[in-house]
């Protein structure tokens, strides 16, 4: 069966930046959607459409969902983010990209405040596997180097991860736990730290790698969703 992915993007920095419209002139969604190649069904949504673009309809129709914000957190409807949290609950997988780990709906998963220290200083970072038979990391090799990047650095306000795949480390000293994975109801998340607006790295194939196994990783399994409430017995109680 074909994956189907949806790629959320607010889409407004390619707007309103000449410097970022330079490096992605499709907005960061196409550059990531393009990325996941042939073998699975894309759709885009973005934050000036109407729910933005996370209608009812086209969220039962997403297996996958990858969601990149950045300066528009706020500006989410927070219906738009139940819906969203539960059909993740439900079991749609999730990727979250970069400055998404301070979007409402990751914030609202976590259930922490998901803050960080940054710096943009155009410095290289070196993004180390250290769970190399993980899936999301197959077919990447020892580590991923980014000439220029934003640095994320710890301490990382979240829930101990379920599984830590990969660490960053920057120029300037610090680490950071830059891929996570996290369970939530039957729904599987992954954290992917890279992918600042203002550099190409929606276009580096080993980050394009790790973000289509991410999506294979994440794909909603075929069983049917557990029962709830009050329930008969299966025995015979008493005598």
């Amino acid at each position: 069966m074909t994956l189907r992915v949806t790629v959320w993007n607010e889409f407004r920095h390619e707007k309103e930046s000449e410097k970022v419209r330079s490096v992605y002139p499709n907005g960061i969604h196409t550059a990531i959607g393009e990325g996941l190649g042939s073998g699975v069904q894309v759709a885009y949504a973005t934050l000036d459409e109407e729910e933005h673009g996370l209608t009812e309809a086209r969220l039962n129709e997403t297996d996958v969902l990858i969601w990149w914000g950045h300066k528009a957190h706020g500006d989410v409807q927070d219906s738009i983010v139940e819906r969203v949290q539960k059909r993740v609950l439900q079991g749609m997988g999730l990727i979250v990209l970069h400055s998404g780990h301070f979007s409402k709906v990751f914030k609202k998963l976590m259930g922490t405040t998901c803050d960080l220290k940054w710096r943009e200083a155009d410095e290289k970072e070196r993004i180390w596997v250290v769970s190399p038979g993980h899936p999301i990391a197959e077919g990447i090799g020892e580590y991923i180097e980014l000439p220029q990047e934003e640095m994320y650095g710890e301490h990382f306000d979240i829930p101990q991860p379920d599984e830590l795949i990969m660490v960053s480390w920057f120029e300037g000293g610090e680490v950071f736990r830059s891929g996570c994975t996290f369970h939530r109801g039957q729904g599987k998340i992954f954290y992917f730290r890279p992918g600042h607006e203002t550099y190409p790295t929606y276009y580096n194939e080993q980050v394009r790698r790790v973000i289509r196994n991410a999506v294979n990783w994440a794909a909603p399994t075929t069983r049917e969703r557990p029962n709830y409430g009050n329930h008969k017995p299966l025995e015979k109680i008493g005598g």
